[in-house]
C-alpha cells in the first residue's frame, strides 16, 4: 500500500477530487495548508503599504491506495491540477506499513 500526498492550489480541489472519483478513490483527507517552493511567496499592497507574503495558500490532499492504482492516481492528479503555471504543487508517494479501521478492527487492505 501507497500513501499519494498532494500539495495543490486551492481553486484546483473541486477539479481533483472529481477525477479521483471517476477512477474510483472513495476517500481522502484534506487540509487547508501554506507553504512555499520556488515561486518564494509575493509582494502585496495593503493600505498603502507593500509587504511580503512567503506562504501561500494550498491544500494538502492524502489518500492511501493500493501498489497497482498509484501511476493511475498521480497521473490523475497531474491532468486535474496543471495550469501551466508556477505553484502547481509537488506529489509525494511513500509506502504504509500497516492500516488498521479502529470501528472493526480490520486491518491492511481490507481496512482501506
Amino acid at each position: 500500500m501507497k500513501r499519494v500526498e498532494a500539495v495543490i492550489k486551492p481553486f484546483k480541489l473541486e477539479d481533483v477530487k472529481d477525477a479521483l472519483a471517476e477512477i474510483g478513490i472513495t476517500g481522502m483527507t484534506v487540509s487547508e495548508v501554506k507553504g512555499y517552493g520556488r515561486q518564494k511567496g509575493h509582494s502585496e499592497l495593503y493600505r498603502g503599504a507593500e509587504y511580503v507574503v512567503d506562504f501561500l495558500p494550498k491544500i494538502k490532499m492524502e489518500m492511501v491506495v493500493s501498489e497497482d492504482m498509484v501511476k493511475q492516481v498521480t497521473d490523475t492528479i497531474i491532468e486535474a491540477a496543471r495550469t501551466g503555471k508556477i505553484g502547481d504543487g509537488k506529489i509525494f508517494v511513500s509506502d504504509v506499513e500497516k492500516i488498521i479501521r479502529i470501528r472493526t478492527g480490520e486491518e491492511d487492505t481490507e481496512a482501506i
